[in-house]
């Protein structure tokens, strides 16, 4: 990425986001994913970021999708939400990007339903957002960007 360059940002969002501000919203909040969306854009653009958003409910959708973008890439920001403890093929294709990633939870992943999960994707992260609500993701994009600008 030159000087005169705006970075370009990947934002996945794994299986059930489509239904944020519904599904649980005790848990989740009111905001949809529309509303997510548009505060990362407003992010982005104040950091000179330019955003793309992807959501699937499958696995290898999001694979293929990155494949597709991964090379225009400078990060990725990405909530695996179910995916978080078994996507290894997501994982595998994040790490085979190289760049950096934001790894973003809405809610505490530790507190999800009581059970203990593993996080296989903490471990990629080079920022993580856990329990920070929906706005874990704009913070998460700030990270990195600010993360790259200093390399």
């Amino acid at each position: 990425m030159t000087e005169n360059t705006m970075m370009r940002a990947a934002v996945l969002h794994g299986p059930n986001l489509n239904r944020l501000g519904k599904r649980r919203p005790d848990k989740y909040g009111h905001a949809t994913l529309a509303d997510i969306e548009r505060d990362i854009d407003d992010t982005a653009a104040r950091l000179g970021i330019a955003a793309e958003h992807f959501q699937s409910n499958h696995e290898g959708a999001l694979i293929d999708w990155l494949h597709e973008r991964q090379d225009g890439l400078d990060l990725i920001v990405v909530n695996p939400a179910g995916l978080t403890p078994y996507g290894y093929s997501l994982l595998d294709a994040l790490n085979d990007t190289g760049l950096p990633i934001g790894v973003v939870h809405i809610s505490p992943f530790g507190a999800v339903d009581g059970r203990t999960r593993q996080d296989i994707f903490a471990a990629s992260a080079t920022v993580y957002a856990s329990g920070m609500g929906w706005r874990g993701y704009s913070h998460a994009l700030e990270a990195l960007s600010t993360k790259i600008k200093e390399i």
